[in-house]
């Protein structure tokens, strides 16, 4: 009976970290795409460039989507732990490295997301630039952007092994190994192309890709796999 009790919680919470990864993802990837970069190779028009003197200009429009990420990632990590806790006992090496990668990912973007919003513009605004440069998200070979692409190749991997874990030939559980499995692959691409291409001045492009990537699949996978608890439930 406790056993059975655990296993229904263990569920319910794959559940709801399922659908609640995919509502966060979709709304912080609404207000990311309104932060449309005033620097690099995506502007618009009217751009910045060194030393990025006019960052409060752009405060606090393109910071609100950072504000939404970090509890998108508090989601990504209960969704990668509660699929640990139901998967096959001989694919738990897959989904424990999968929470160890998750864990890396969410610690590395979390240290990003937190100190753009949280250091950057009142430090511009107390006139204390120096430095900041160097952090702030509009230089296209900044800290920022470096950590952002460490922190989606590491997600990209954390889905790789997570879709080892997904062992039936139904149709759902294809569609999931599937699924998961892409950003890896594409997101390798995206580097090796934006690397040939551009060498060491990636600027910004290869992070986009990262990120658009990971977050589509983020907001599928959601869907999918919030099915596949929710079968689960059913049948217990």
């Amino acid at each position: 009976m406790e056993t059975n009790q655990k296993n229904i919680i263990d569920l319910k919470v794959g559940y709801y970290s399922s659908l609640l990864l995919t509502i966060l993802t979709i709304v912080t990837f609404g207000f990311a795409m309104i932060a449309i970069p005033p620097s690099g190779p995506n502007c618009p028009g009217n751009c910045m460039d060194y030393p990025f003197k006019e960052i409060l200009s752009y405060y606090p429009r393109d910071y609100y989507w950072m504000y939404f990420v970090v509890f998108q990632l508090f989601a990504y990590l209960i969704f990668i732990i509660s699929n640990h806790f139901i998967a096959p006992r001989e694919r738990k090496i897959f989904s424990t490295i999968s929470v160890v990668f998750a864990s890396i990912s969410a610690t590395v973007l979390l240290i990003a997301y937190f100190t753009q919003f949280a250091v950057v513009p009142i430090s511009v605004m107390k006139g204390e630039t120096e430095g900041i440069a160097l952090l702030t998200q509009y230089n296209g070979h900044g800290i920022f952007i470096v950590l952002e692409e460490l922190g989606y190749i590491m997600m990209s991997i954390s889905f790789l092994f997570l879709a080892l874990i997904f062992t039936q030939k139904n149709r759902l559980e294809k569609s999931i190994r599937l699924i998961l499995i892409l950003p890896l692959i594409i997101t390798v691409l995206s580097f090796v192309f934006y690397s040939l291409k551009y060498g060491i001045d990636r600027h910004y492009r290869f992070e986009v890709a990262a990120i658009t990537v990971n977050w589509l699949v983020t907001i599928i996978i959601g869907i999918l796999v919030s099915i596949f608890f929710k079968r689960l439930m059913k049948k217990r």
